[in-house]
């Protein structure tokens, strides 16, 4: 029973002193209300520029409402193929034949176009230097630098590259 109203007490006393402190502060801001040395200081601080009124820190430049650019920016989107319509012909090649290789880059880069044997062993490169974007095509005379048999033309541009087989008769 002792326990129950010591509890009882401790909460009224938390009660009682909740609303005292509430009655200080209250009673505390009427007389700050009417006490004319805090008016002074108050009145006596400088007043804040007017960027810092809104409290935004930086100042924009005005906007000119209904001015419309015709500037067209290109920005490559990561899915966008750099390198598309390959193709090589004639396949099969006889020994004494032109190799012919088309194929279209979308934006101006480096491309390198090699023949490898089934092993993937570089064997000849064709072409090798930086090309402006389009359609391209590249002829190269095989004549007595391959044998017989099967082999691969790679097309490297930036970081795709393509393969072809091709078979020389």
């Amino acid at each position: 029973m002792g326990k129950k109203y010591t509890y009882l007490n401790s909460w009224l006393t938390v009660f009682a002193f909740a609303i005292a402190v509430n009655f200080a502060f209250a009673r505390g801001v009427v007389a700050q209300k009417t006490d004319t040395s805090i008016l002074r200081n108050v009145r006596s601080r400088p007043s804040k520029p007017a960027a810092f009124r809104n409290s935004l820190h930086l100042t924009l430049p005005p906007l000119k409402p209904a001015v419309i650019s015709t500037t067209k920016i290109n920005v490559p989107r990561p899915d966008d193929k750099l390198l598309t319509n390959v193709q090589v012909y004639p396949n099969p090649i006889n020994l004494t034949d032109l190799i012919n290789v088309k194929y279209t880059v979308s934006r101006n880069a480096y491309v390198n176009i090699k023949i490898m044997d089934v092993l993937g062993n570089d064997v000849a490169t064709i072409f090798s230097q930086r090309v402006e974007n389009g359609d391209q095509n590249v002829s190269y005379n095989i004549s007595n630098k391959l044998s017989r048999g099967f082999y691969f033309v790679r097309i490297i541009v930036g970081t795709e590259s393509v393969n072809k087989r091709i078979s020389v008769l």
